[in-house]
């Protein structure tokens, strides 16, 4: 619902002032969908609708940090979207590349590459490091730019990196299978030491994760919100929040 100018003002000031510090989640993950669903709405090519999509980002990253969240994780390419049209993917590669580096430009943010990198051109992948160099002693919010992410090869990853450490160290295959845990698998995985994600929020209207953040998500709030990435506003992201401040977390108990 589109609410009049100043009411909607009004109530974007108390949906901020309801949350309360300790109902603020401290990792939110972030699904970022329907970049080309909009382009195509508003009659414009699908590299307009990705760039338009970019350009939310640092209004997210914003709104966060205005409300205490430690940990932001952006899903801006997966390993499926690789197989897209080259001439698009084209596009939304120069895009990611684009917006990495002017967030680390500003050194507001700590951005870290999160994915399979060596599936990525040369040049995407060295500007995601190029990034994450230059923002390594940053102290703000932490920013996972996940590109070229996909839940499933993240979980082989971490268990191929896994059984090298320990076949480097000489460990039996029966030694491995003896001593295997599931703490293993979030040693190794992309966000290690990271808090798993509290909140995911998916825009679009779509209601799935696609393999966003499997195994870190067990936990997780969800909430899929109808607007289209480049139309997710402030407010939408402070209804998600009330949303998960309002849910009875039990973590299984």
């Amino acid at each position: 619902m589109r609410l009049p100018h100043p009411l909607y003002g009004l109530y974007e000031r108390r949906l901020a002032a309801s949350l309360q510090p300790d109902q603020v989640p401290r990792h939110v993950g972030v699904i970022l969908d329907g970049n080309r669903r909009w382009a195509r709405g508003s009659g414009l090519p699908s590299a307009t609708g990705h760039r338009r999509g970019a350009d939310k980002i640092s209004d997210l990253l914003q709104w966060s940090e205005d409300i205490g969240v430690e940990v932001v994780t952006l899903w801006l390419l997966s390993t499926d979207n690789l197989a897209r049209d080259p001439a698009e993917l084209g596009d939304l590669l120069q895009v990611i590349e684009d917006v990495v580096g002017e967030l680390a430009a500003e050194r507001r943010w700590r951005v870290q590459a999160v994915g399979a990198l060596d599936m990525l051109p040369d040049r995407t992948a060295a500007a995601l490091k190029a990034a994450q160099d230059a923002t390594s002693d940053v102290e703000g919010l932490h920013v996972n730019a996940a590109v070229g992410y996909g839940g499933r090869r993240e979980i082989a990853d971490a268990v191929r990196a896994f059984l090298r450490m320990h076949a480097d160290a000489g460990s039996s295959l029966d030694e491995l299978a003896e001593a295997f845990d599931v703490e293993h698998i979030a040693e190794h995985l992309y966000t290690k030491g990271q808090p798993d994600p509290d909140l995911v929020i998916r825009t679009s209207g779509e209601q799935r994760l696609g393999g966003f953040l499997l195994w870190q998500s067990a936990h997780s709030e969800f909430y899929f919100c109808e607007a289209y990435w480049p139309d997710f506003r402030r407010v939408d992201f402070l209804r998600a929040v009330r949303a998960y401040s309002q849910r009875e977390r039990r973590l299984g108990r």
